[in-house]
């Protein structure tokens, strides 16, 4: 006797890895990009500037970090095949790289990697700061380029082009919410306050934490070191 095959439970199976590979994709990228953590240098940049070209650089900001991860994740493959790298080494590079990210973020600093004094100090006598460093490095780091080449190097791997729309999505809903973040930075920061603020990177530097060793330990299992964790 034939038994049909339980299709209920395969579209629940497809939508719960949907999910995990798309919450995975959005959590990484907007750790990575923290626009609370650069709250405070966006308003020392943007100083003495009135309200409409605050918000014309905050979407400055938000558009430039949008062009270049999306720019990335477009040729995240050609660079891999370019340069011969593999997929698990640029996982546990990029798992060291989270790591130093994420445990500066534990001290509810931004890591250099991400912010460096002199470009901040440079960034306030600028005109327009918007596309440097506030769009990059600061929104659209090492970090954040590296997490969405690692993603894109874990969907063309498993050959899903679904996942592709959901790094994209993800990237575009960082960017909006950095819109969103910088563009009211004032009202966000006092209703935060300087605790807040602290409190808010330093949750996010521990869930970077665990992204950045479950990077390395993806890439251990890549190579066959390790057993990959199942996930229940």
């Amino acid at each position: 006797m034939m038994f049909a095959p339980n299709t209920t439970a395969l579209v629940h199976l497809g939508g719960s890895v949907y999910v995990r590979f798309s919450l995975l994709a959005l959590s990484s990228i907007f750790f990575l990009v923290d626009p609370f953590a650069a709250l405070p240098t966006f308003l020392a940049v943007t100083a003495g500037q009135d309200s409409a070209k605050r918000v014309r650089t905050a979407r400055k900001a938000s558009l430039t970090a949008f062009v270049i991860l999306s720019a990335f994740a477009l040729a995240g493959t050609y660079i891999f095949r370019i340069f011969g790298i593999s997929l698990p080494a640029f996982e546990i590079s990029g798992g060291i790289i989270l790591l130093l990210i994420g445990l500066d973020m534990l001290e509810a600093k931004r890591s250099p990697t991400q912010e460096v004094s002199d470009e901040t100090a440079a960034a306030a006598t600028k005109d327009d700061a918007g596309i440097v460093p506030m769009g990059i490095p600061m929104l659209a780091g090492p970090g954040a380029i590296t997490s969405v080449m690692v993603l894109v190097g874990q969907a063309h791997q498993s050959e899903g082009y679904w996942q592709m729309a959901a790094i994209f999505s993800a990237i575009a809903i960082t960017a909006a919410i950095c819109y969103l973040v910088l563009g009211s930075a004032t009202r966000v920061a006092s209703a935060l306050g300087e605790t807040g603020i602290r409190i808010l990177i330093r949750v996010m530097g521990l869930l970077l934490v665990a992204l950045a060793v479950q990077y390395f330990v993806n890439g251990l299992a890549d190579l066959g070191v390790l057993t990959r964790p199942g996930i229940g």
